[in-house]
């Protein structure tokens, strides 16, 4: 296991440009566009990342690695970010900042139940409000020393990884549909389609999750999204 001291002497100490200098952040996220982000806001504040897609890969990862900071989605394909965030929240040592994201906002109050030291609602674009988040979170000894300016910065992710997810959600609906996949698809496409801000495509998939809380029929939901979904695959992407 890495067992690096979290204060050694040998990390970087973070600065007023770079406040997360020195912190490796772990994020379990299934979508490659919301981690294209996380990734963007860490490299502007000077924090290493690495990524999980799941539960499974993510409590792999901690049997090797200890992060600094760990961004758990709540919505994963292989289950509740909850639980994890229960289980990291009662772990000793204890991951320094824990924090729970969605793009649904009405979670968050179930994240910080569960022992979550703060949230972030999707999309994640703002830098200051990324910083300030994981600071807030952080003993004093690990904040930069003396006054910052709070930076007015977003970032935007690489459309070519928003194809990515839309590449990833047509091979999950090309398997025989299920009652989880469904439910996994409704929730995945509507985070995305908010970060992405893609109106059509959240529409649709809210109107799928709407069909499946209430227990009716999807098949024409189910086509619709997968027609949406072959749309945005056959846009070309500038590069």
């Amino acid at each position: 296991m890495d067992k690096t001291e979290p204060f050694s002497r040998t990390l970087p100490a973070p600065t007023a440009a770079r406040p997360l200098l020195g912190l490796t952040v772990l994020v379990i996220e299934d979508s490659r566009f919301a981690c294209e982000a996380v990734r963007l806001l860490c490299l502007r504040s000077g924090a290493r990342i690495r990524r999980a897609d799941s539960l499974r890969s993510a409590r792999r990862h901690l049997r090797v690695y200890r992060p600094s900071v760990m961004i758990v989605d709540l919505g994963l394909p292989d289950g509740n970010g909850i639980d994890l965030i229960r289980d990291l929240n009662q772990a000793q040592p204890r991951v320094e900042a824990l924090l729970g994201t969605s793009g649904d906002v009405h979670l968050e109050s179930a994240a910080l139940e569960a022992g979550a030291d703060g949230f972030l609602g999707k999309p994640v674009t703002s830098l200051a409000t990324f910083q300030e988040l994981i600071l807030s979170a952080l003993p004093p000894e690990r904040h930069p020393p003396g006054p910052r300016r709070l930076s007015d910065e977003t970032v935007a992710p690489d459309r070519i990884a928003f194809q990515d997810d839309m590449a990833h959600i047509a091979n999950v609906l090309d398997d025989p549909p299920n009652e989880h996949a469904l439910d996994y698809v409704a929730q995945f496409l509507s985070g995305l389609a908010r970060s992405a801000q893609d109106d059509g495509l959240e529409r649709a998939a809210t109107a799928l999750a709407r069909k499946r809380a209430s227990g009716e029929p999807t098949s024409s939901e189910t086509a619709a999204l997968a027609g949406l979904i072959q749309n945005r695959l056959s846009q070309p992407i500038a590069i």
